[in-house]
């Protein structure tokens, strides 16, 4: 699939996971033991994750095998 990407941009949780096809409840299991993408957490509780922090993120888990 191919993503748009603009300078800064800030994904919600739901595009994360459709990008990475998993589960909300995945997504928040990976927050909450620390294994996810950085997250901003916005005044109204809503998180969002800069592109440039998921695909950093990305690289990080690829095998380096």
């Amino acid at each position: 699939m191919a993503v748009a990407v603009r300078p800064g941009q800030k994904l919600t949780v739901d595009e994360v996971c459709d990008e990475l096809q998993i589960a909300r409840s995945t997504f928040y299991d990976w927050r909450q033991k620390g294994r996810g993408p950085r997250c901003i957490r916005l005044p109204n509780g809503s998180l969002r994750i800069r592109r440039s922090d998921f695909e950093n993120w990305l690289m990080d888990c690829e095998d380096p095998s």
